[in-house]
Formats: structure tokens, C-alpha cells, sequence
């Protein structure tokens, strides 16, 4: 088998899973639904069958990802995040027609218990605090915090803070791969 599916987890048919990948216990994983090469579901995980999912995207416990959800190559997503797809959801009113698009970019970081809300997008290498509530886009390489999430910071590729100096340059302590902030936005120096 090219991929991994733990006896407890239910594959609807019509599901496309990559090389490499592992959806644990108790996933549900419908009909339709993309995933790429070398993913990760989490236990107790539910992917929608309109959901798409780049390769090495990591997705941790009890997260259910809803039609309109994307994710981009490299995606991590803890364990309990949420996310929406109808902004004012009814009961008894059907909005299944109404779903919006999420996008997570490659190399997002959605942080434990964090929740978006439907129809944003959260930029490449953005990070979103745990527990944060993201209720707008996020630009690539943010960090968001709290409740509604607000900028706190920049962070790099490789996952960590940017401190940058009165030029706007700043450097990872990791890789040490340079970035430049311009006009709000960040973006890595390509050498």
C-alpha cells in the first residue's frame, strides 16, 4: 500500500491520499477528497470531501477540516484547531451553497485551539498563536496572537522570531537566511 490507514479510520471511496501519508484512528476522511504525498492525520480527525491538501501537510488531533478548506505544501495544524465555512450559520436555514474559501498557504503554522474563521487567507509561513481567533488574512510570515488575533511579530521560514533592525533586515538565528520588511510586508532574500 502506498499509504498508511490505521483499521479504525474510514476512507469513503472516491478519496485521493498521496504516497507516504498516515490517517490514524478514527479519521474520516470523504469521498473527494485530495490529499498529497507524506501527510499526517492526527487521531479523531475529519477531512471533507471538497477539501485539497498539499504534500507534508501536517494535521494534529481533533481537527476537522470543512468543505472550502486548502492547504498549501507544508502545512501544520494542531491539535484542536477549528475551522468554519458559513460566516452565520442556522440550523434551519440551509447555506451549503454558501461556503467560503479558506486557504492556508505553504509553510502556515496554525497553533493549538486556534480558529479561523471562513473566507480568509493565512500567507505563506504565517503563524498563528494557539488559541488565537483569526477573523482577516494574515500576510505571509506574520505571527497573530489572542482574541481577535493581532500582529505580534514576524516569524521565518524555519519557525522562528524575526527581529528586524532599522533598515529592515533581519536574519534567522537557525538558517540565518535573510529577510527584508517593506511596506508591512516581509519577504526572504533570495541569495
Amino acid at each position: 500500500m502506498k499509504y498508511f490507514v490505521h483499521p479504525t479510520a474510514v476512507v469513503d471511496e472516491g478519496a485521493v491520499i498521496g504516497q507516504g501519508s498516515s490517517i490514524w484512528h478514527f479519521c474520516h476522511v470523504m469521498g473527494g477528497a485530495l490529499i498529497g504525498d507524506n501527510c499526517s492525520l492526527g487521531q479523531n480527525c475529519f477531512v471533507a470531501a471538497r477539501v485539497v491538501m498539499g504534500s507534508n501537510v501536517k494535521v494534529q488531533n481533533n481537527v476537522s477540516l470543512y468543505d472550502g478548506v486548502q492547504c498549501g505544501d507544508d502545512v501544520f495544524i494542531g491539535p484542536g484547531a477549528v475551522f468554519t465555512n458559513v460566516i452565520n450559520p442556522r440550523a434551519a436555514v440551509n447555506r451549503k451553497g454558501e461556503y467560503k474559501l479558506t486557504r492556508l498557504q505553504k509553510g502556515a503554522t496554525i497553533g493549538a485551539n486556534a480558529t479561523i474563521i471562513c473566507g480568509i487567507s493565512i500567507g505563506e509561513y504565517a503563524f498563528v498563536g494557539a488559541g488565537a481567533v483569526v477573523t482577516r488574512d494574515v500576510t505571509p510570515y506574520a505571527l497573530v496572537t489572542g482574541n481577535p488575533a493581532r500582529h505580534a511579530g514576524w516569524m521565518s521560514a524555519h519557525g522562528e522570531k524575526l527581529h528586524f533592525n532599522g533598515g529592515g533586515l533581519a536574519s534567522c538565528p537557525q538558517t540565518n537566511e535573510a529577510y527584508v520588511l517593506k511596506d508591512g510586508r516581509v519577504s526572504k532574500v533570495n541569495t
